[in-house]
């Protein structure tokens, strides 16, 4: 029976050690990050600042509220400047289970999901949050000024930064299932219809809003992302 456990407890043991390295990693960068939180602060509600009328601001209403705000920014920076090392922990974790072949993907994962990641996150905040800002500011009139709060604020733009980075991981993702054989070309082309479908349940889902604007801007590119998934499996997929 021991002998039975051991696997187990070793993964434990395993998952363990990759966790400590990931929240070392975090706190490093948390703490670092926290020199800086109110500069960080000032680029992210920057696209917010722009969209508002003249004079617009952001307010707080709780004592505690403003170092709450500075606190989770230095968190959310923290985690982005640490996810290299916190990928690949994952890597690591799950790569003994790999065929050697496979292990040498390790390098290119860790560097192409961090670019994906990165790179989804700096689309929401150049293309997503100007676009989507300028049209919910725009419902404001005389009698009914925008006076958002920093918690709402922060709440709403950390949910997407992180929706899109992670949604932009798709052509990775696709790419590893097609070199174990899960997926193809073929099957991806066949199943389109179903995946448009499935692409706007998933932009409404994640994104935090109920305007269209927003939903519609994480779907065109999920669009376009699977269509390049459809070409990165049939480039690197497995060949019959």
């Amino acid at each position: 029976m021991a002998d039975e456990k051991l696997p187990f407890t070793s993964h434990l043991e395993e998952l363990r050690k990759r966790l400590i390295i990931c929240f070392i990693a975090v706190g490093i960068c948390f703490i670092v990050s926290y020199a800086f939180s109110e500069r960080i602060f000032n680029v992210l509600m920057k696209p917010l600042l722009e969209a508002m009328p003249p004079g617009g601001t952001l307010i707080f209403t709780g004592l505690t509220e403003a170092f709450f705000i500075y606190f989770k920014v230095s968190l959310l920076a923290g985690v982005f400047i640490a996810s290299p090392v916190v990928l690949y922990q994952i890597w690591s974790f799950v790569s003994p289970g790999l065929h050697e072949r496979e292990k040498k993907y390790a390098f290119p994962f860790v560097v192409f999901s961090t670019i994906f990641f990165v790179g989804g996150a700096l689309f929401g905040y150049f293309v997503v949050f100007p676009a989507s800002f300028k049209y919910l500011m725009s419902f404001a009139t005389e009698a009914m000024r925008p006076l958002p709060s920093v918690r709402e604020y922060l709440s709403f733009s950390t949910r997407l930064l992180f929706a899109f980075g992670i949604v932009f991981e798709l052509p990775l993702f696709i790419f590893f299932l097609t070199k174990i054989g899960v997926v193809n070309a073929k099957m991806l082309t066949s199943q389109r219809k179903y995946a448009i479908v499935l692409i706007f349940i998933v932009s409404a889902i994640l994104t935090p809003g109920p305007d269209a604007i927003t939903q519609l801007m994480m779907a065109i590119p999920l669009l376009l992302l699977y269509e390049l998934s459809i070409w990165v499996a049939k480039v690197f997929g497995k060949k019959s």
